[in-house]
Parts: C-alpha cells; sequence; structure tokens
C-alpha cells in the first residue's frame, strides 16, 4: 500500500470526506497530470533559457532543424506543425529574426512566397539547445525505472490517441 501523500492525495481525501458520493478517480489522475506538466514545464524552460530561448522559439528553430538540409520551410508548413494562430507564428518569426537565428528568403518555386531558413548562428544554438533539452528530458523521467517508463509511455499514447 502506498504510504507517500502527494498534493492530489490531499485534495482527494477532503473531497471523499466532504462529499463521499462522488468518484473523484479521474481528478486525481487529471490533477495529477496538470501538477507535473507544470513541474516539467518550468524545468524544460529554465534549461531553454540557458540557450537564450523559451519553449516558443525552440519550437520554430527545433522544427526548422528537424526538417534537414537546407533546414528552411514555408510559414506555412511551419504553422501546420503547432498548435498557434498565424499572427503568433508572425510573431515568433519576426523575433527570431531579429535575434538573428532564422532570416526571410525568397521562394524559388512562388514569386510571393517566403520560406523560413535557419541561419548559422540559429543552427548553432538549437543544436546546443536540443543536446541540453534531451539531456535535461533524461534527467526528468530518471525517477522512473526503465519498464515504468514504457509503460508509462504506453498508457499516455493510448489516452492521447483518445483526442487525436
Amino acid at each position: 500500500m502506498q504510504t507517500d501523500m502527494d498534493h492530489v492525495d490531499k485534495i482527494l481525501a477532503q473531497w471523499r470526506r466532504e462529499r463521499p458520493e462522488l468518484d473523484a478517480t479521474a481528478m486525481g489522475l487529471l490533477g495529477r497530470l496538470s501538477r507535473l506538466r507544470a513541474h516539467l514545464a518550468r524545468e524544460v524552460e529554465s534549461t531553454l533559457a540557458d540557450h537564450g530561448l523559451n519553449s516558443a522559439s525552440f519550437d520554430v528553430l527545433a522544427t526548422l532543424r528537424r526538417s534537414g538540409p537546407p533546414f528552411r520551410l514555408s510559414p506555412g508548413d511551419l504553422l501546420g506543425t503547432t498548435m498557434v494562430t498565424s499572427g503568433t507564428m508572425t510573431n515568433r518569426i519576426d523575433q527570431l529574426e531579429k535575434a538573428g537565428l532564422v532570416e526571410r528568403l525568397d521562394n524559388p518555386e512562388d514569386r510571393r512566397g517566403v520560406l523560413i531558413a535557419l541561419t548559422p548562428e540559429g543552427l548553432k544554438r538549437v543544436d546546443a539547445a536540443v543536446t541540453a533539452h534531451v539531456a535535461n528530458q533524461q534527467r526528468l523521467v530518471a525517477g522512473l525505472e526503465p519498464d515504468e517508463r514504457e509503460a508509462l509511455d504506453a498508457l499516455l499514447r493510448k489516452f492521447l490517441a483518445v483526442f487525436e
């Protein structure tokens, strides 16, 4: 039997006391996921900040990096990899361009369009950041045994599939 109580256990105990007829099992699961997401987000943001980035800027740079040489995509292709509006994406690109990490190039296949490309500094920055990010992620899951990680990954994949 588990003896360690977390913050969510305390909330659930209060609900059991006040509303014993409610089945708050899902509240516990979703509460833990929410709290875990917040903890993990803080850790990720801290690591990215060490490289002068945040999760939004890293998302754009990492998408360009994953696209492979020559590390350039149309704004529409970038937009398709995120869940943000076109205005938000334009703002992200503008900020990265000001920082010298991306540049807008004429699209040779569409004279009206542009491509967003990593600059040499952008490539250097995202490579350093992703190396640190992956190491940080490994550190964050180190409290779980390899088989526990696999089981959790399988359960989360199944749960996520319900929504996607």
